[in-house]
């Protein structure tokens, strides 16, 4: 067993934690990234097939799990491929975390300090937050689980309120025409929109802290689902309102459609800071659920206990989120974590899977 019956979780858990880790950047950003790959109106078909590639990804995931009950991908892949081979193979994952951790801090602090705390320092953002993610995770898994099923709800409610707002400069027909130049620039897109839908991977820690691991193949369906079909309305809505011409030249082109409209008599005026509530709950979620299983991947790695792990990475995520010079760097990251992702999650976990079934392994 790794941990105490206080360490583990129930399916409506997991399945929060899996669509809270995915809804992190991509609200912000994806309509921007699709839309330069796929150039036409039908980035939201592209959404939706990048979406049930990653369902793919996540259930060959959980198989892989299924067969060592119990284990997270840190305690089986030595079984699988030996000591030193799982163990290379385990750091590389654990870097992958905590790089993705770095990640999402910056990025909330680029956008924060833009919209929200002009001319504050990055270090200023930074910090406060990466000290109130520290003292999240200390509690446990337990603890991020029930904090993400308060953040959850709130996230659905100010999402389809703002999502709603946003109707009154909505264009159809700036979603047309369908397929209009084949399905040639529809394919172009799906690994960037792939991409988006990050978050299955962490599958390969929760389904030995369930309490009915029988049912992880049904939390990554539900727990992609529903990030789905945030980022289809959030394609579809930006660019129905901006039109393609007008995502493209756009940085954050989710909050510049928040920007553009207004509804006279509401107490609100900036509708994107509706928006950037729930989007930093988001970033905030992600960071500490990847913060914790690269934690987790060095205690189990070493067998140490993870307490001093939590506090010795935190200097580590501070120095990789102030590398990037500007907001550039940062996406140029964004992309080459992306690129690591699809080599170490859906390439790696088939191979492994086929290695322990011709090995022979547990059921």
């Amino acid at each position: 067993m790794i941990g105490s019956s206080k360490e583990q979780i129930t399916t409506s858990q997991a399945a929060v934690i899996l669509v809270n880790y995915i809804l992190a950047a991509g609200i912000l950003t994806l309509p921007r990234t699709s839309v330069e790959k796929v150039k036409t109106p039908d980035v939201w078909i592209t959404v939706i097939l990048g979406g049930m590639i990653a369902m793919l990804v996540g259930v060959i995931i959980v198989k892989l799990n299924k067969r060592f009950p119990e284990k997270t991908f840190y305690q089986y892949n030595q079984e699988i491929v030996g000591k030193w081979v799982g163990g290379f193979l385990s750091l590389f994952v654990i870097g992958y975390f905590f790089t993705i951790s770095a990640y999402e801090v910056r990025t909330m602090a680029e956008v924060t300090g833009l919209f929200l705390l002009e001319a504050t320092p990055t270090w200023a953002i930074i910090l406060p937050f990466m000290w109130i993610g520290l003292y999240l995770i200390i509690g446990g898994l337990n603890t991020i689980a029930r904090l993400f099923e308060i953040i959850f709800p709130i996230t659905i409610i100010i999402f389809l309120l703002v999502a709603f707002l946003s109707l009154g400069i909505f264009e159809l027909d700036n979603l047309r025409p369908v397929l209009g130049l084949g399905i040639g620039p529809m394919l172009k897109g799906i690994k960037t929109t792939a991409l988006a839908f990050l978050g299955p991977e962490i599958m390969l820690l929760l389904v030995a802290f369930m309490k009915q691991p029988d049912k992880a193949v049904k939390v990554v369906l539900i727990g992609l689902s529903i990030p789905l079909l945030f980022y289809v309305i959030t394609v579809v809505i930006v660019i129905g309102a901006l039109s393609i011409d007008g995502v493209v030249t756009s940085t954050w082109p989710t909050l510049d459609l928040m920007r553009s409209f207004e509804i006279p008599g509401l107490i609100f005026e900036r509708f994107e800071s509706l928006l950037l509530v729930i989007w930093i709950m988001q970033i905030f979620t992600t960071f500490t659920i990847t913060y914790y299983a690269a934690a987790l991947g060095l205690a189990q790695l070493f067998k140490k206990k993870i307490h001093p792990f939590i506090y010795g990475l935190i200097p580590v995520i501070y120095i990789i989120s102030m590398t990037p010079k500007n907001i550039n760097d940062l996406f140029k990251l964004g992309d080459f974590i992306g690129n690591v992702a699809l080599l170490l999650f859906a390439v790696l976990p088939i191979i492994l899977l086929l290695v322990s079934k011709l090995r022979g392994g547990k059921a």
